[in-house]
């Protein structure tokens, strides 16, 4: 049995609305590690169609139907060793690109149980604070001057 492993290109996803709350979600595998929506590429897939993806899949909401924004901001990082079985051996990188996406306001998400136990909406500095990735807090710290370019 051939075993699937991930790819090291990832997306991360900042939610948040106009007034500048974000969304963050609680994993399910770290419980008290908070983080934006994030995933890995599939095969052949855009990093636009991945971003849409992995709302979808962590939240329920549908990306298309609001303000989805690459940043091009791209960050490289060592891959966390309690998650580098998820990558083909000897992958020890992973490059993730940055989105913002853009809600009307705080919307209620459906959470897929087997990636997060709960989520929460904060001011952006206090998410900078919550999240455990640092790439992740400083997408966050960059909200107020990325938010007003939409």
């Amino acid at each position: 049995m051939t075993r699937l492993y991930k790819q090291p290109i990832s997306t991360l996803v900042v939610i948040y609305t106009a007034a500048l709350q974000v969304l963050l979600l609680e994993r399910a595998d770290h419980p008290g590690f908070w983080q934006s929506v994030t995933g890995s590429q599939e095969t052949a897939e855009t990093l636009h169609a991945t971003a849409v993806r992995e709302v979808r899949e962590e939240t329920g909401l549908d990306a298309d139907c609001h303000v989805l924004t690459n940043w091009h901001v791209k960050n490289v990082y060592d891959i966390y060793p309690v998650w580098q079985h998820r990558y083909p051996p000897g992958t020890k990188h992973n490059t993730e690109h940055v989105f913002g996406l853009e809600l009307p306001d705080m919307l209620p998400v459906q959470l897929s149980p087997r990636e997060h136990l709960s989520y929460i909406w904060l001011p952006w500095q206090e998410a900078a604070e919550k999240v455990f990735s640092p790439s992740n807090r400083a997408a966050i710290l960059q909200l107020p001057e990325r938010a007003h370019r939409v």
